[in-house]
């Protein structure tokens, strides 16, 4: 989101394989939500994470090692949003094999947790605390997918990042603004206000924002490798932080310790699943599996939305109600998930009958995903309730010269983590372990419990047709991404829109809740035709800020990130010509 002082491609001159020459255009020192060429693409919230990425990419990386380095630099430019002991979720599409992969590095719980950890607790209290944060998952994240699908090492992949954060990036209003949003809970840990309100107060906007302790923390895990944070030192640093809060003497804030141990790093790993997949008027549209319950929602409302004759805004924001409901019973990161029976035609058609002229009443109840559909069954159950999740994640999608697609989620879960930086590492430790129902819930498939990953809606989603990539869409927001991405794909191939137009257009959110989330501009179009329908709605004046690439054809692809939202995105290409 910000420019940074000495351009990323100098950076990896020295590490990053010799490519053939390519007609370069000059790197915008402004964010672009929109470009279209050739060799490559991406889309960022950020620019310097752009420019990390096609930097990768010019000179012979493919699309996996572009998004690590992207993923890393937003760990310096975007640390309330991401970074390195936080996780997330990557989709990648493989040219040459043609198949889809994903990476699982969602946070995991402490082996001492259990699903009565956060009775009691209020919300706010625990994720500002110890307790919150979840033995981080994108080092190892980072690790697979450049040993299983990239080419650059760990430590040419960080180089980026540690330039951006030696030689710092100009503060712009976001990243003041987030600041100052925490600054209440930040003055309560000497580290985290050394580090993000130097002289008590906000980086000024336009002044140069330096991590020298982030950069040297990535220096050390290039050298040293992921083992260093999985079970070494920079691990202990962060169980030490973890169970003895740096608290700001005299502070009245009571922060909790936390459970996290040596071992429970020691042990965790980020894993390879099988992606979702469901096939939507001739296009093949992939996602994550649980614990994410981005790639179920999403395919589920849209096998919902294709049993249906007609598909407009009242049947998204009804086809989403009845998905949720169905969420939120059902998946989470346990044994038995009914994904099949989730996704499959059969339930559609049975939760696609219950749409009709009139909206649902909310919270509706969720449907028997049992492999037996009768015409049109009224569900019988009880609805459970869509649990807090923060809003400040942050997504990218590369794709490279030789068709190779990432969407990758990342994230460290509320605006600030738990707000807590491991003293000496400049880094913000997640608090994603908030993501888990509080309790108690008895039979709610998102309780905590050892080792478990918490129940996530982030929802990087790779569109194919014939085999081929023709679109990849992300956001941020919590549980609204999953919406977002819908909403997204409707625009794109059922409303007429163009990618720029998806990206742009006005946003509701429906999550099985009494009223309906939406910006202002879908109010200003829809509300009064939908309000006739019995439909209920509550202004959120910002929903999501997604990023996009789409094929056009003849290799040329166009990468489109937010106009406005979230301070709007940017948008690169490798060469604008062919």
């Amino acid at each position: 989101m910000r420019s940074v002082l000495l351009p990323a491609a100098a950076v990896l001159i020295a590490f990053v394989p010799a490519a053939p020459a390519v007609a370069a255009p000059a790197e915008p020192q402004q964010k672009v939500p929109e470009a279209v060429g050739y060799g490559g693409a991406v889309a960022t919230v950020d620019l310097d994470a752009s420019k990390a990425a096609i930097s990768v990419l010019r000179r012979g990386g493919n699309a996996v090692d572009a998004a690590v380095a992207a993923g890393a630099v937003l760990g310096v430019t975007e640390p309330y949003s991401a970074g390195p002991t936080g996780g997330g979720f990557l989709v990648y599409y493989d040219a040459a094999s043609r198949k889809v992969h994903t990476v699982d590095g969602r946070e995991t719980a402490p082996r001492a947790m259990t699903a009565s950890t956060f009775e009691g607790i209020p919300f706010e209290e625990g994720v500002t605390s110890g307790l919150s944060a979840g033995v981080p998952g994108t080092v190892a994240t980072w690790d697979l997918a450049l040993r299983r699908f990239g080419t650059l090492s760990f430590r040419q992949a960080l180089q980026p990042a540690i330039e951006v954060a030696s030689k710092g990036f100009v503060v712009d209003q976001t990243f003041y603004d987030q600041t100052a949003a925490n600054a209440a809970r930040f003055k309560d840990f000497t580290s985290t206000a050394k580090l993000y309100l130097p002289n008590g107060a906000p980086p000024p906007v336009g002044s140069v924002f330096r991590n020298p302790e982030l950069a040297e923390t990535y220096r050390e895990l290039g050298r040293r490798g992921p083992g260093w944070l999985y079970g070494g030192r920079l691990g202990a640093e962060i169980v030490a932080t973890v169970k003895r809060p740096p608290v700001t003497p005299g502070s009245t804030r009571n922060v909790r310790p936390g459970l996290m141990e040596l071992s429970d790093l020691t042990a965790y790993r980020a894993l390879l699943r099988e992606p979702t997949k469901v096939s939507y008027k001739g296009l093949d549209v992939y996602g994550m599996a649980p614990p994410s319950s981005g790639g179920s929602t999403v395919g589920e409302a849209l096998n919902i939305l294709q049993a249906l004759p007609h598909v407009g805004v009242h049947e998204y924001l009804e086809a989403s109600r009845l998905a949720f409901a169905d969420r939120n019973a059902y998946v989470g990161d346990i044994p038995g998930v009914p994904l099949k029976e989730l996704l499959s035609d059969g339930f559609a058609k049975e939760r696609a009958c219950l749409i009709g002229d009139r909206a649902l009443t909310s919270p509706v109840a969720p449907g028997v995903p049992d492999g037996s559909y009768g015409p049109c069954a009224q569900p019988t159950g009880t609805a459970a309730p869509t649990a807090k999740e923060g809003p400040e994640t942050t997504h990218l999608v590369v794709a490279d010269r030789w068709g190779n697609v990432v969407a990758y989620n990342l994230t460290i879960e509320s605006t600030g983590g738990n707000g807590i930086v491991v003293p000496g590492r400049g880094v913000l430790l997640n608090n994603e372990l908030t993501d888990f129902t509080f309790g108690p819930a008895p039979g709610d498939p998102n309780l905590p419990g050892p080792g478990k990953r918490p129940r996530s809606s982030m929802a990087p989603t790779v569109v194919l047709k014939g085999g081929k990539p023709v679109l990849a869409v992300g956001s941020p927001g919590g549980s609204t991404i999953i919406t977002t991405v819908l909403q997204i794909l409707l625009n794109r191939y059922d409303f007429g829109m163009n990618l720029p137009e998806a990206l742009a257009a006005p946003r509701a959110t429906q999550r099985n809740t009494a009223q309906t989330q939406a910006e202002q501009g879908f109010l200003d179009a829809y509300r009064a035709e939908l309000e006739a329908r019995g439909h209920q709605f509550v202004l959120n004046p910002e929903i999501g800020a997604a990023t996009a690439l789409e094929f056009l054809g003849r290799d040329k692809v166009q990468a489109v990130a937010e106009p406005t939202r979230r301070g709007g995105g940017s948008a690169m290409v490798v060469r604008s010509r062919d």
